[in-house]
């Protein structure tokens, strides 16, 4: 797990230049609040090693970078869950992630 966590978080660091201290996890009702994040740069669930697809019907898969109210964020719109079949650390996988990339606040 640990090396998969090292080449995914590798990955974003060489893909994306910003450097977020701020993490927003998009959940139910707050899909919308991507429509405020400016300068953004998004990528799809996809087209990141080692990245679960969200299942859920309105979960979109796309981690975004860009600013909100002028702070530098890193934004998940769409989320995992243990009821679409993956285990706990598949579901925890993102914020691991965030932690490598050092996101002090979430």
């Amino acid at each position: 797990m640990l090396e998969k966590i090292k080449e995914t978080a590798s990955f974003l660091e060489k893909t994306v230049s910003s450097k977020p201290k701020t993490a927003i996890i998009l959940g139910t009702g707050l899909g919308d609040l991507a429509d405020n994040i400016t300068d953004k740069y998004e990528i799809n669930y996809t087209e990141i090693p080692n990245f679960p697809v969200s299942t859920v019907e309105g979960h979109l898969g796309k981690l975004i970078f860009g600013k909100l109210n002028g702070k530098e964020i890193m934004a998940m719109q769409g989320r995992f869950h243990y009821y679409e079949g993956y285990s706990m650390k598949e579901v925890t996988f993102p914020i691991r992630i965030m932690k490598e990339l050092r996101i002090q606040n979430l």
